[in-house]
């Protein structure tokens, strides 16, 4: 039988479900998408963009219903809270430059310089959008599951639970490319757990953790600023998907072991 937690989180995406659902088959019909076939990146963001946009309705409605605080969903604003997200988007690009710089030095990758101008209009619109989807995604998943699993279940088991449900729910969109990121992508939702619990409780160092890994990756696609030596590789990634390989998972590992680190040296304090 399902216990309290459990019933207010499959409520949550129920609701959320059932709104989305007429107006993803609309937007469906307005981009021409198909389900047989693979959805374009402009496609994803306007279907994605018509999820998302319901979240403050729908966290509106949690908050009403079950007499929830903000800060019970990492949401309190705090006077460090820029702070703590500039030091979020700087550990995770530091991750990103340490890997591909291994990456480089190994020759899995090689760089083109001469695409670095293309990034010049990319740079400060994807730096908003990454902001934004990861509010959203952290609100949700490190915020409402993982704060309404915690009252039934120990820290560890909300984790392993709420991170499980963030990697499974991408499979929504592209099934196929996603399957091989499902451990890393697992690893992603506990290692910014780790961010929310061993920090003040608030979402907002892991919100720029989150933003500055889909920043950087995003911009370095975009840009079209490396070619993978391989299109499959056990090391870069099944393909060329960094979190479906031993690379992506050494990125999270090491912004794990760095955010133990901040925490014991009070860094998150400044």
């Amino acid at each position: 039988m399902l216990n309290a937690s459990w019933f207010k989180v499959l409520t949550f995406f129920g609701v959320w479900a059932t709104i989305w659902l007429p107006i993803a088959l609309l937007v469906s019909r307005f981009i021409d998408w198909q389900p047989s076939k693979i959805m374009t990146p402009q496609q994803k963001l306007v279907l994605l963009s018509s999820l998302y946009i319901l979240i403050p309705v729908v966290i509106g409605w949690k908050i009403k219903a079950e007499s929830l605080s903000f800060a019970a969903l990492g949401l309190s604003p705090l006077s460090k809270t820029t702070g703590h997200i500039l030091l979020g988007l700087t550990l995770s690009l530091v991750s990103l430059i340490i890997v591909f710089g291994l990456e480089t030095a190994f020759n899995f990758i090689s760089w083109h310089q001469q695409n670095v101008p293309r990034l010049i209009p990319l740079f400060f619109p994807i730096l908003g959008l990454s902001l934004l989807i990861s509010l959203v995604e952290e609100t949700v998943f490190r915020g409402y599951v993982f704060s309404t699993l915690s009252i039934d279940h120990s820290c560890w088991i909300a984790a392993i639970i709420s991170s499980t449900i963030f990697a499974l729910l991408h499979l929504i969109w592209e099934r196929k490319q996603t399957l091989p990121q499902i451990p890393g992508l697992w690893l992603m939702g506990m290692v910014l757990i780790a961010a929310r619990v061993l920090g003040d409780g608030s979402i907002y160092f892991a919100l720029g953790l989150h933003a500055g890994w889909i920043w950087g990756l995003t911009c370095i696609d975009s840009a079209e600023l490396i070619t993978y030596s391989y299109q499959s590789h056990w090391l870069t990634g099944i393909n060329q998907q960094p979190l479906a390989g031993i690379a992506g998972m050494f990125c999270l590992a090491i912004t794990g072991i760095a955010i133990w680190g901040i925490i014991d040296s009070k860094l998150l304090w400044f």
